[in-house]
């Protein structure tokens, strides 16, 4: 059952995310239960219409500040965790809307809506696999659940949202015998949420490498990242949709002044899996990207070539235009499995101004620093790397720390509320945990602050 705790009832309607709070027992609820009342075979498909266009101006983004220092202050310190929701299968994604509604997705098909004490089904995407997953408190280590790294991936309101009431999700759906990884909206206030649906885009899927994270920028384009799915040449591919960042207009259609590539809607390519972006306040964007060793943090630039598959290590890039990593996991001379990404700018101060990566292998959190030319370094304490090797993107020096190391086990995603806290999930029960994980309460939404 997944449940909703007392603490996260109070925490939520402290934060403005829920309506009211309630007691443990009053706002536990099985989501499961919720679905079947809301969500009938029978429902006739329909295509929502509603106006999604929006300005589309950087600069009009709260967030803009092009003047941004960064923190020369160490992010090392005693952070706590408050569990907000237990019993998850296997979430990744968070997304939270203006008027107090939260959407989580699970990987076994479903999206999950937060609101009013309560976490209720919003839909379960027609067609999406169900990706499986181990028992909370298992100490099976199967490497794959059944739906390999498919699944219901990425999820995101609509800037407007409720007006207009979509959600988009990037899903794995089997077409023809062939798995696909699609982007579509539903409209979060019909009866039948995953019968009113519109698919945007549809792109090559695998057991592995699917990308999947989708969020709205500074300029109200959407963003896309896309994975290899286990085939190198489709990321070298500029007509290919795989392992590339994607921005498209709220419609699935290209952004206007995108790059040029064959297809599109490409931003950038040469990407092996990436599953994180955030903005740099400038509205540079930066994603995270999955090895193999080493794994990297990027800066985008439009219409670049980041080199998979051909160049990944120091010699490769030598001699050639592929644009180089930010930072590199070969500096630390380990591995981060890195998956969901925030640059945070949120009330825990310690933290505000960095790009925060949850990862996966290495079970922790990393936080990067990204400090442009001549800004004042913060110390690099006991965990501290600088990532700032002559083969690496010399626009800012990089550098990371660890954070919460096995406190949460393998952290899939870092959001930013709207109460300016610090939340994540964690992917204990995809059969990949280490240590103690995955606990009894896995998987878990959780709230990050100082100790």
């Amino acid at each position: 059952m997944t449940r909703l705790t007392q603490r996260a009832a109070l925490a939520l309607a402290a934060a403005g995310l829920a309506g009211c709070s309630g007691t443990e027992d009053s706002a536990s609820t099985s989501a499961r239960e919720t679905s079947a009342a809301t969500d009938t075979a029978t429902s006739t498909a329909t295509t929502p219409d509603y106006d999604t266009s929006l300005p589309h101006d950087p600069t009009a983004w709260d967030g803009y500040n092009p003047d941004w220092t960064a923190p020369a202050t160490s992010p090392e310190g005693d952070y706590e965790v408050d569990v907000l929701v237990e019993n998850l299968e296997i979430p990744w994604d968070i997304s939270f809307a203006g008027n107090g509604e939260t959407f989580l997705t699970e990987r076994t098909g479903r999206v999950l809506r937060l609101q009013a004490g309560e976490v209720v089904d919003a839909t379960e995407p027609r067609g999406a696999i169900d990706a499986g997953s181990v028992p909370p408190g298992s100490d099976e280590r199967s490497w794959f659940v059944k739906g390999g790294e498919g699944g219901t991936l990425g999820v995101a309101v609509h800037p407007s949202y409720p007006e207009p009431p979509l959600v988009y999700v990037y899903y794995t759906v089997v077409v023809d015998g062939e798995r696909r990884n699609r982007l579509a909206y539903f409209d979060a206030s019909a009866a039948d949420p995953g019968a009113a649906t519109k698919t945007l885009l549809e792109m090559p899927a695998s057991n592995i490498h699917n990308g999947g994270r989708i969020t709205f920028g500074p300029a109200n384009y959407l963003w896309v990242t896309t994975g290899d799915t286990g085939e190198k040449q489709l990321a070298a591919d500029p007509g290919s949709l795989a392992g590339k960042v994607l921005r498209v207009t709220p419609e699935g259609e290209p952004a206007p002044d995108n790059p040029g590539f064959a297809a599109p809607e490409v931003y950038t390519m040469g990407h092996r899996n990436p599953q994180g972006i955030g903005w740099l306040p400038d509205a540079t964007p930066v994603i995270d990207e999955h090895g193999p060793g080493p794994d990297e943090v990027n800066r985008l630039v439009a219409g670049g070539n980041y080199g998979w598959p051909a160049a990944r290590k120091p010699a490769e890039y030598a001699e050639t235009e592929y644009r180089r990593p930010a930072a590199s996991s070969l500096i630390e001379s380990t591995t981060w499995a890195p998956s969901g990404s925030v640059f945070y700018t949120g009330s825990v101060e310690s933290l505000s101004g960095r790009l925060l990566v949850g990862c996966l292998a290495s079970q922790r959190v990393k936080a990067f620093t990204l400090t442009p030319a001549g800004g004042d370094l913060p110390p690099l304490g006991e965990t501290g790397s600088r990532h700032d090797a002559d083969w690496l993107d010399d626009t800012y020096t990089v550098t990371s720390h660890d954070l919460l190391p096995d406190a949460l086990g393998r952290v899939r995603h870092l959001e930013q509320g709207p109460d300016g806290a610090l939340y994540a999930v964690t992917s204990n029960r995809d059969g990949r945990a280490n240590g103690r994980f995955p606990l009894a309460r896995d998987d878990v939404l959780v709230r990050i602050r100082p100790a």
